[in-house]
């Protein structure tokens, strides 16, 4: 996976989401918008990510973080109990 380019600078977090709690949107495939970077951050339980383009499947747990790239199509799974919010990033 390539790296995030130096000098991302994170502006804007998502609530805190569990599983009774994801928005539908982020269950099926979707992006960031072309600029955006983002970080998934798992604060309890696990969360199953794929990225849809670069075909990475991955289970999160905390401490583990996902990188989105601009505009890549991912999507998540809860795997039980889960409780994660997502921080974006954009160039300085």
């Amino acid at each position: 996976m390539p790296s995030w380019p130096e000098g991302l600078v994170a502006y804007r977090r998502s609530p805190e989401f569990t599983e009774n709690t994801i928005p539908a949107g982020l269950l099926k495939a979707h992006a960031t918008k072309p600029g955006v970077w983002a970080k998934l951050h798992v604060l309890a339980g696990s969360l199953r990510f794929r990225d849809l383009e670069g075909g990475e499947d991955l289970i999160l747990t905390e401490g583990i973080h996902s990188r989105i790239f601009p505009a890549a199509t991912h999507e998540v799974e809860p795997c039980g109990a889960v409780r994660f919010f997502v921080e974006f990033y954009k160039q300085r």
